[in-house]
């Protein structure tokens, strides 16, 4: 009894530091690689392909003599000690053109890499000890173990947002991980050499001519079912997240929540009390699955799968979950006996593994667009097919409502998701993809009407006139009437102009341009550089060449203030915010102190906060307040051809008189949030 809970205790501490320090490293090392929600992605493909070698070191280990196990693991252990603090280096941050996906896993490698892999690996390798050490009879009871790890893991997961993030620093959250991780490694080390010395005692007295009835290997077929059922839901898992974060925010809230609810499909199906064991409980979770997979391919296919939070969150978690409870609860009901648990186990994670390299790694950089989502609903279908036709034991009467259903599901998907590739694919001319998403070029409109339009994922990030005499006028959010058009033309009245502006986009800013100005244009992706330069004409024909620093505005700002070379700036237009998945490090006090070191005295910075589902109104005028800057919003609400409504919010030392005649102040609202490098919630600013 007492080397049951220890281990368990052991496994569900490990299981929490695993989960725990995801978190942790990804809000650490986000604002070095712009924000995107691709560090999240990224980040989850490592764990992942870790989480793997930690089952395959687990599987070779347990086939070793004891006192080997013993001796081995431990000095995975002590080695792994000696990385700690898990403390991101500055040297890897990136400097230039560097491709962010190996750059993030080469950080996580060095950073977390070994105490990782032997967290990993001990949930099941204490698993096997623990049934090594039990009588035949209770041996079967350890998979409930896994249930234990995995509501470890949940606990992990919610504890960050709502217990770590708000109340420690993120250098307190690596040195406390530290200090947990080392008691974690001496409670293994003492189960370890518990468990293995009663397996070998056991061994030794057991009667060698009654020897316990031993299940042979599962076959292939069992080992490919097994890696299926797990590569569906952990695809979906990243193919989800990415979905939301791109169309909503990049919060850990966000990454949090589909993840919490994959751990909970496995504790669920494997904590041992029939959540997923018959044929009714089966209907209960299969037909709600088939009907919210159809759902979700319907949402993708209406406005690109643009929808309010309200409909989106619910709609694509709730699916996510019960995907995972099918798939998983199918794999639990082949699990073999614990003699071949890491096996069972190293299926789980090479199909988990394979799911998020095919989604994080590989369709970046194969697809063109986001192909892998609806392609991954309609596998969910087949897979809900084949759950419907199993769960019917051979008794076609009970197989035919699911099965049934699950072939209305496949030939809906099948017709949604034609559907939203067709959209995808309407008047685009040029379409290309990386590590930081989808980037089109889209050609709409008739004669004068005709216009291109730059389009990262749904967000359009600027457009221009076809039209020759009309293309170098702005557009889009840079009308003449618009906050940053107001301020352009004001200051240019007073001599040429240095112009820093966060994003490029299509270089719309340019068409204020005038001979003697300067513009400095920071932009994180070189695609998107490319694209202005190719299929728009603002950066051609303006009167001067911009510069265009490609990297991280913030990272790029703060070494020219190392090598002091302050850009002196008129003007800062900061960018980056009109997507759903704002960089969150671009909206801090601390980066409005970058900002104001690189600006003249009389400058001012103008954030663009127009935003579907983020009011920044509130948390722009708290980093003023905090600066003893004022504040001043201007909204543009356009008639013309070729513009868009907007939002831009002046922060300087002085607002001209000019400027204040054609917006307000942003009234102070009790309790607003202060955004800083350690501390930000964009939970609250969001627009239910």
């Amino acid at each position: 009894m007492l080397i049951t809970l220890a281990s368990g205790a052991t496994i569900v501490l490990s299981s929490f530091l695993l989960f725990l320090v995801q978190p942790i490293l990804a809000k650490q090392i986000l604002p070095w690689f712009g924000g995107s929600s691709a560090v999240w992605t990224v980040s989850m493909v490592f764990f992942q392909c870790t989480l793997l070698a930690g089952y395959v070191y687990a599987h070779w280990l347990q086939g070793r003599p004891p006192r080997v196990q013993r001796v081995v693991h431990l000095t995975l252990l002590a080695a792994a000690l000696l990385t700690l603090p898990i403390v991101p280096d500055v040297a890897h941050k990136p400097v230039g053109e560097e491709d962010a996906a190996r750059g993030i896993l080469g950080l996580l490698v060095v950073t977390v890499g070994l105490p990782y892999l032997s967290l990993a690996a001990t949930s099941p390798l204490l698993q096997r000890w623990l049934s090594q050490a039990l009588e035949p009879v209770q041996q079967k009871q350890v998979y409930r173990l896994f249930a234990w790890s995995n509501a470890g893991s949940l606990a992990a997961l919610l504890a960050y947002p709502f217990l770590v993030e708000p109340w420690f620093d993120s250098d307190v959250q690596s040195h406390a991980w530290g200090v947990a991780y080392a008691v974690c490694a001496l409670g293994c080390a003492g189960v370890a050499w518990r468990a293995t010395g009663t397996a070998a005692s056991r061994a030794t007295t057991s009667p060698a001519s009654s020897p316990p009835a031993v299940e042979p290997v599962p076959g292939l077929g069992r080992h490919v079912v097994w890696a299926v059922l797990a590569m569906v839901p952990s695809a979906l898992l990243l193919a989800v997240t990415t979905h939301l974060t791109q169309n909503v925010a990049s919060i850990p809230f966000l990454w949090i929540v589909p993840l919490a609810l994959y751990l909970l499909s496995f504790m669920l199906v494997f904590e041992g009390r029939g959540w997923y064991v018959g044929l009714v409980a089966r209907w209960l979770w299969l037909l709600p699955m088939l009907v919210l997979t159809l759902g979700m391919a319907w949402a993708l296919s209406v406005n690109s799968g643009m929808h309010p939070i309200a409909i989106a969150i619910p709609l694509f978690a709730g699916g996510l979950f019960l995907v995972c409870v099918v798939c998983h609860g199918e794999m639990a009901a082949l699990r073999p006996a614990p003699r071949h648990l890491t096996r069972f186990y190293l299926c789980m994670a090479l199909g988990g593994a394979i799911g998020g390299l095919g989604v994080g790694m590989v369709a970046p950089r194969v697809l063109t667009g986001y192909w892998e989502l609806p392609g991954l609903l309609l596998a969910v279908a087949l897979v809900g097919a084949g759950a419907a036709w199993r769960a019917g034991a051979g008794r076609w009467t009970l197989r035919f409502v699911p099965l049934a259903t699950a072939i209305v599901v496949v030939i809906g998907v099948s017709a949604y998701g034609l559907d939203y590739l067709g959209a995808q694919n309407n008047g685009a001319i040029s379409r290309e993809r990386n590590t930081y998403g989808v980037l089109r070029v889209t050609q709409t409109g008739q004669g004068p009407q005709a216009a291109r339009q730059l389009l990262h994922g749904t967000i359009m990030h600027g457009e221009q006139s076809v039209a020759e005499d009309l293309r170098r006028r702005p557009s889009s959010y840079y009308g003449e009437a618009s906050g940053i058009g107001r301020l352009l033309e004001h200051k240019g009245t007073t001599g040429p102009l240095r112009v820093g502006a966060v994003g490029l986009g299509t270089g719309t800013l340019l068409s204020y341009a005038r001979e003697g100005d300067t513009y400095v244009f920071y932009e994180l992706d070189g695609q998107v550089v490319s694209a202005a330069r190719r299929w728009f004409r603002y950066i051609a024909d303006a009167p001067v060449e911009p510069q265009v620093r490609l990297c991280d505005a913030r990272l790029s700002m703060e070494r020219e203030l190392a090598d002091h070379q302050p850009g002196r700036y008129d003007v800062i237009a900061v960018d980056a915010f009109s997507s759903d998945a704002i960089p969150v490090h671009l909206l801090t006090r601390e980066a409005l102190g970058v900002y104001l070191d690189h600006l003249h005295p009389d400058g001012l910075v103008a954030f663009h906060i127009s935003n579907r589902y983020l009011d920044l109104s509130p948390v722009v005028a708290e980093l003023a307040r905090s600066r003893g800057l004022e504040n001043w919003q201007i909204d543009h609400t356009p008639s013309e051809p070729h513009q868009r409504t907007s939002r831009w919010v002046l922060v300087g030392r002085s607002i001209p008189a000019p400027l204040q005649a054609v917006g307000n102040a942003i009234p102070n609202r009790p309790n607003a949030p202060l955004w800083t490098d350690r501390y930000n919630n964009m939970f609250k600013a969001l627009r239910w």
